[in-house]
């Protein structure tokens, strides 16, 4: 499986190929999609380019993207999209439109709170395992871990295209240790995003791509937009275009 990840908490400082309104997400998600992306995992946004939790915006967001595409559609539950995790677990209780699935940063407090509330409310938890943080032990020790609907493997702490594989292998070798049961998804981010993602396909994993991941392609030039990325991706791993 190849999941895009329209934006990230990218702004339009980092590229103007970041989409933030809903109906940019919405085109972004369709032209990707068109490409051959399977999931689609998306950061909604304030009129003023910030991450946001509120119904306000996640519904709008969500409700652009499936007039656009028929696959899932995910989104983030981050910290910096709202610090306070009691306030994070109020928001998603909120929420008027559901996504499929939501991330959820094991290493960032309240996690365990913010997924059950998901799980309570029928939406699919992705288990975010970052590398270099602790979040792999509290996922370890949570009584949720086999009721997720994958583990993304994710290294956003090595940037090395040289060095990021290995920190990526022994974050699997660190998951593999633990009982859950789950699929994984392996990814990488700017300079390690693909090597991490080349490794993903030698592995038989499912991987993402996308502008919060890289705004360049394999070859180092600017990537125009998430439909790019993911022709890339797919060509990288020898799979055919199309959806």
């Amino acid at each position: 499986m190849l999941q895009v990840c329209l934006n990230g908490p990218r702004t339009a400082a980092d590229s103007g190929a970041v989409p933030l309104s809903p109906a940019a997400l919405a085109e972004a998600a369709r032209q990707a999609v068109a490409a051959g992306a399977q999931d689609v995992h998306v950061h909604p946004k304030t009129p003023c380019g910030q991450d946001s939790l509120s119904p306000r915006v996640v519904g709008p967001a969500l409700t652009a993207i499936r007039e656009a595409v028929d696959v899932p559609v995910g989104v983030t539950t981050g910290a910096w999209a709202e610090a306070d995790p009691e306030r994070r677990a109020e928001l998603i209780a909120s929420w008027t439109v559901l996504p499929d699935h939501a991330s959820v940063n094991w290493h960032e407090p309240g996690a365990d709170a913010v997924a059950a509330v998901l799980l309570e409310r029928g939406v699919g938890v992705e288990a975010g395992i970052w590398s270099g943080t602790a979040a792999a032990a509290r996922f370890a020790a949570s009584p949720l871990a086999p009721r997720v609907l994958r583990v993304l493997a994710e290294v956003l702490d090595d940037t090395d295209p040289r060095s990021a594989p290995e920190t990526a292998r022994a974050l699997l070798a660190e998951l593999a240790r633990i009982p859950h049961g789950r699929p994984v998804l392996l990814h990488g981010q700017d300079g390690g995003a693909w090597p991490v993602l080349r490794l993903a396909g030698e592995l038989g994993l499912a991987s993402r791509i996308g502008i919060e991941d890289a705004l360049t392609l394999p070859d180092g030039a600017p990537a125009a937009g998430n439909a790019q990325l993911i022709t890339a991706a797919l060509t990288l791993t020898g799979t055919p275009p199309g959806p």
